[in-house]
């Protein structure tokens, strides 16, 4: 690492045996990534999978509270209010390090312990070895400031059994350990107070040998007893008929469903719910990433994103006035235009 880890201690990496141990450490902010995080795990990574000591990867967050509560949205108000680039610089690095867990050559281990939401789920859930316990609660809650599920998101949900991954997606709904290992989100679950335990054992020797003595049996979910409503509902071709479905089934699960889709940004939903459908025919993620980046960069100059932020954690009123304010008045053409090209010089380009 360059002499700066000394002084920005927001991420730090160190060696435990053969295993390169990443914990992202900002605990009061629940270890929301930064741009200068998001480099630095990118630069630790690079230089560790040409390092032949390091055997695999461990990727963990400090404090008690979570693994990564995503990106620091705060900043990105501040960025599309402003009008400047900083936030489209961040996703092209972020994305970037996502296709780089994806694709890397060593077992890389997340620790998906207590809150994994936006860019927590990253970071984590493209990884080859993914652990939640009975605190996880993984989410992609975009919707619910206006934005659309990104770093990866929209491929991972797109991928989920049935609908369940389109049900994620719109509702931004969060799971726990059981629904995250049915929607394909995580691999193991192992006990929160064994993760110590875990984390030095996997200095001494590799993941695949170590996890079944740890790895157990979650407490049931919700998703799998919900399966057939919300495959019958999210079947529909738009998210009004969705809603509409979902009122019909007569399921109280089903009707609070619907009403939390209703709180959401109209215009987010029905990107977001073309968005997931395109990334399972778009092919490998980095594909799916290319098409994230043009969706965010859009989005970046739509008016519900600087709302939808302000509402929930800058003001904090809960109450977000979205533009356009109901679903029936989002046309296919506000739609279209998020998936616009921006450019050859903008658009992202992964390997």
């Amino acid at each position: 690492m360059k002499t700066e880890d000394a002084v920005d201690d927001t991420v730090l990496f160190a060696r435990e045996g053969r295993t390169g141990l990443i914990t992202l450490n900002r605990p009061k902010a629940l270890n929301a990534l930064t741009h200068s995080m998001v480099r630095r795990i990118e630069e630790a990574l690079r230089s560790w999978a040409r390092d032949p000591a390091v055997a695999q990867v461990l990727i963990r967050g400090a404090g008690e509270r979570g693994l990564c509560a995503g990106g620091d949205i705060r900043a990105i108000h501040d960025d599309a209010r402003a009008g400047t680039a900083a936030s489209a610089d961040f996703w092209r690095d972020e994305y970037r390090l996502n296709a780089l867990i994806a694709r890397y050559p060593k077992p890389y281990v997340a620790l998906m312990d207590g809150i994994v939401m936006g860019g927590g789920v990253g970071v984590s859930a493209h990884g080859s070895v993914r652990v939640v316990t009975e605190r996880s609660r993984v989410a992609m809650p975009e919707t619910g400031i206006g934005f659309v599920p990104d770093v990866g998101g929209t491929y991972l949900l797109g991928r989920a059994p049935g609908l369940l991954g389109t049900h994620l997606a719109l509702t931004g709904a969060a799971v726990g350990a059981a629904d995250a290992l049915l929607c394909g989100l995580a691999d193991h679950f192992v006990p929160a107070d064994r993760l110590p335990e875990l984390t030095a054992a996997l200095a001494a020797a590799p993941a695949h040998e170590v996890l079944p003595q740890y790895a157990g049996t979650p407490l049931p979910g919700e998703l799998a007893e919900q399966r057939d409503w919300i495959d019958r509902c999210y079947a529909a071709d738009t998210v009004e008929e969705i809603v509409e479905r979902l009122l019909a089934e007569g399921d109280p699960g089903a009707k609070e469903t619907a009403e939390s889709i209703l709180a959401k940004s109209p215009t987010a939903l029905k990107t977001t719910l073309v968005a997931v459908r395109r990334a399972r025919t778009l092919g490998p993620l980095e594909q799916v990433l290319a098409q994230e980046y043009r969706v965010s960069c859009h989005a970046l100059r739509s008016p519900d994103l600087v709302e939808g932020i302000r509402a929930q954690v800058v003001d904090k009123d809960r109450n977000p006035r979205w533009s356009p304010p109901a679903l029936s008045d989002v046309t296919d053409a506000d739609v279209a235009r998020f998936f616009a090209p921006l450019g050859a010089d903008h658009e992202l380009r992964l390997p």
